[in-house]
């Protein structure tokens, strides 16, 4: 009997975590978002426009999801694996992302309740200090997501920070229209739709992050991969009888993890089977960290004595 794995130990957090290359970004985004918020709430509340509390609202969220986007990233860097944490804090990113999920839908709920209050009676609005304000929101949203755009693609956890970044973008684009519907032709109406509107756009984009931060949480496997294929792949590396106890989950953003049992024949060299299985999982599915226990027909029998 054998085992074997991808590596010695885990990747570091630098190396193995994909939003570990964007904390400048995620700094500066949270700078720049942390400025302009204020500067909507102050505005939105001297204007009673709901519309622009709406985008503020939008704004702290960014300000709160990019804080805890980075505060997860630090964490992950800093308290790598050890005999206690045998998976270091890679998680932490997985929950910041699940926090922002529950943040967005808090607040899409507090714009469509305060629309609802208001619509029989939508308070004056003045149109340009909302314009204004909406103005230099829309400007540090670009910045914002200019920055995190491309780790988006790469990190879960910073695109959460992302994805509120781009709802809030599109809101000041709603808030200077509503702003200049209300300038121009006087509608009170324009505002608390705008500001529902801003609340329905987060809605679908919050329930997509929210299902594949449950997905990881849950230990499913990743997106993309057949385990059943990944199996029968296994099964057909020479000198393998049988596989079992095969689980595929996600880790973090970009770390993708594998074990499984390999009943081998007695004729069998085991690290041949360990290189060439391990080979199969890096090339043909990107899992660099695999443990696989290579084993005989008398030592599998345990494992079908297993409860789970």
């Amino acid at each position: 009997m054998g085992h074997g794995h991808g590596h010695g130990h885990l990747a570091t957090p630098e190396a193995g975590s994909a939003s570990g290359r964007y904390v400048g970004r995620l700094a500066a985004a949270l700078a720049i978002g942390a400025t302009f918020m204020v500067v909507e709430f102050a505005v939105g509340f001297a204007t009673s426009s709901l519309a622009l509390i709406s985008d503020a609202a939008h704004m702290f969220t960014d300000v709160l999801g990019v804080g805890m986007a980075l505060v997860a990233v630090l964490l992950a860097r800093r308290s790598g694996p050890t005999y206690t944490r045998t998976f270091g804090m890679y998680r932490a990113e997985v929950l910041a992302a699940l926090a922002n999920v529950l943040l967005l839908f808090g607040v899409a709920a507090y714009v469509v309740y305060e629309a609802i209050s208001r619509i029989t009676d939508p308070p004056e609005v003045p149109g340009l200090p909302v314009m204004l304000a909406a103005s230099a929101g829309l400007v540090a949203n670009i910045v914002s997501f200019s920055l995190l755009r491309s780790g988006a693609k790469e990190s879960l956890n910073v695109r959460g920070a992302y994805l509120e970044v781009l709802a809030d973008l599109i809101g000041s684009v709603g808030v200077l229209i509503s702003g200049a519907v209300t300038l121009l032709f006087g509608w009170r109406y324009a505002d608390p739709i705008v500001g529902v509107a801003i609340g329905l756009f987060v809605l679908p984009r919050a329930y997509a992050l929210g299902k594949r931060t449950l997905r990881i949480l849950f230990q499913h496997a990743p997106r993309g991969i057949d385990v059943g294929k990944i199996s029968a792949e296994l099964a057909e590396v020479p000198g393998v009888e049988d596989v079992h106890d095969l689980h595929v989950w996600t880790l973090t953003s970009g770390m993708e993890v594998a074990s499984a049992h390999l009943t081998v024949t007695s004729e069998a060299d085991n690290a041949e089977v360990l290189e060439a299985a391990r080979d199969l999982l890096s090339k043909g599915y990107s899992i660099e960290h695999a443990t696989l226990q290579v084993e005989h027909k008398e030592s599998a029998r345990r494992c079908g004595e297993l409860s789970w």
